[in-house]
């Protein structure tokens, strides 16, 4: 499996670093053979090359078999004329990456506020009030006038469905039971259509418990009680900021790991920032990072009938349960460690196992 690397910037080169050494050694351990092809984007890319990412970038993306993209600082980016163009947005888009996988869920060792729980958010990627995602050119943002804009959101069918189709499929292989987070009271007609698609998809999946919240009150009932939740799907901003919550419900954003997956391509991407005020201290958690590439390796393993990427992406899942249960990890998740410590001991543990 080649993989391509940009540690991206603020403390992405720290978490990318660490999760490189543990990719290593899943890689030796389960005989993964795995090519790590290292490359730049974001600030050290327009430094380089005058635009964060490139044509030649994305080619070299598409000839492989996956890409792990580190934190990039996407709100320095933003005029696309001078090549200041959003890391995370170009591949999404570009490699039609439609199914944004964020899982969330306690680990002994932490204390579980809200009690334990293990959901996943299943969020649609490509289109929804995402300006940058609306239109074929230009965006999707119009300043009327000095005082008034209108922004615009695309909704399709097709997107509703194979988002909906990625939710039930995970739904299978868990708890069955799929929630969908919707405002239909308000966006009657986007977001009528995409509970009925959810529902059409469902209805090919029997086994698989439905049930629909409004998403104002779904934030409610995931704080009171996230174990009543298995597999959320839904449009892309509200997905983004129910991820989000969803993590920190866990005991930290640090904690959320990422993939966002198309038909062909994937991408293994934190969910937090670049974090630039903690940069260059060896203080960032890799935990979401290391997550990250465990679910590419899963994918990867899945999607060609190997084993090996499968077991190796299970066994970087435990290895970080076991690392919080032993507080071998960094401050903010009731560790002592600092970065590179916590990799360290990471990988120790998985060559161990």
């Amino acid at each position: 499996m080649k993989i391509v690397v940009l540690p991206g910037d603020g403390i992405g080169p720290e978490t990318m670093a660490v999760t490189v050494d543990v990719l290593q050694a899943a890689s030796h351990r389960f005989g993964l053979n795995l090519d790590l092809d290292h490359d730049i984007a974001g600030h050290e890319s327009l430094k380089r090359h005058g635009a964060t990412v490139t044509p030649e970038l994305l080619a070299k993306v598409k000839a492989a078999d996956g890409l792990m993209l580190g934190p990039m600082a996407t709100y320095d980016f933003k005029d696309e004329a001078r090549g200041e163009i959003n890391p995370s947005k170009y591949f999404r888009k570009s490699l039609d990456l439609h199914a944004n996988i964020r899982p969330a869920r306690t680990y002994p060792g932490m204390t579980a506020r809200l009690g334990e729980f293990d959901l996943v958010v299943v969020r649609e990627n490509t289109e929804g009030f995402y300006a940058d995602r609306n239109v074929e050119s230009g965006g999707s943002e119009m300043l009327i006038t000095p005082d008034v804009v209108v922004s615009l959101r695309r909704i399709t069918r097709q997107c509703c469905e194979r988002i909906a189709r990625s939710a039930f499929e995970l739904a299978m292989t868990r708890k069955k039971h799929v929630t969908i987070v919707h405002k239909a009271n308000v966006l009657k007609i986007g977001d009528g259509m995409f509970i009925d698609a959810c529902q059409r998809i469902g209805r090919e999946f029997p086994d698989v418990a439905i049930d629909d919240v409004i998403v104002d009150a779904m934030m409610a009932h995931v704080v009171r009680a996230p174990q009543k939740y298995d597999v959320i799907v839904t449009t892309n901003m509200f997905g983004d900021i129910l991820s989000d919550l969803t993590a920190e419900l866990s005991g930290s954003l640090g904690l959320g790991g990422s993939l966002n997956a198309g038909s062909d391509y994937a991408m293994g991407q934190a969910a937090h920032g670049s974090a630039p005020d903690i940069a260059g201290q060896n203080i960032a958690n890799p935990i979401s990072l290391i997550l990250s590439a465990g679910m590419l390796l899963g994918w990867y393993g899945q999607r060609n009938g190997k084993q090996a990427f499968i077991d190796a992406a299970a066994a970087i899942d435990r290895t970080i349960a076991d690392a919080i249960a032993a507080g071998e990890c960094t401050r903010d998740v009731g560790g002592s460690l600092g970065t590179r410590e916590a990799g360290a001991a990471f990988v120790a543990r998985l060559q161990a196992a």
